[in-house]
């Protein structure tokens, strides 16, 4: 989800509800303690140079258990932080402590804001694994030793 499509729907609850992968919905005391421009600049495993940005947006559970950020005071902070994404529409990516500090994608599903996991992926296959780039997913996944694979 960009962040123009984010806040459309941030206009359209009363109330934020962030729900984890697992089903668990994030404790509604949060805080969003930062919002920015994330950007990776890097050359993949078939040599290419890419750049990827995404709006981060970091939610903090504290012990503050009165406190309830409202759509429109998010709105606000993204807002203040729009200024950062440089004339970008990027996509948002959510930050968020589990065991690790786990970095999600966001999607909007019967009210909720929904994090999804993401995925690491070779992003040459055409270049480093011509054989596989044409496999789904589950098989591509299953490179031996050798055989070419990132």
């Amino acid at each position: 989800m960009t962040v123009s499509e984010f806040k459309t729907h941030l206009q359209s609850v009363d109330q934020l509800v962030f729900q984890q992968p697992n089903g668990q919905v994030v404790p509604l005391h949060f805080h969003i303690t930062e919002m920015g421009l994330t950007t990776k600049h890097f050359v993949d495993c078939g040599g290419t140079t890419r750049t990827e940005a995404h709006a981060s947006l970091q939610i903090w559970v504290a012990e503050d258990y009165d406190h309830r950020l409202s759509p429109d005071k998010l709105i606000g902070i993204i807002d203040m932080a729009t200024p950062l994404l440089q004339a970008q529409n990027p996509e948002v990516e959510i930050e968020y402590q589990t065991d690790t500090i786990g970095r999600y994608a966001l999607d909007f599903k019967q009210g909720k804001f929904v994090l999804m996991p993401k995925q690491t992926d070779c992003l040459a296959k055409e270049t480093c694994m011509p054989e596989i780039a044409s496999l789904p997913l589950s098989a591509a996944n299953n490179c031996a030793p050798g055989s070419g694979c990132c």
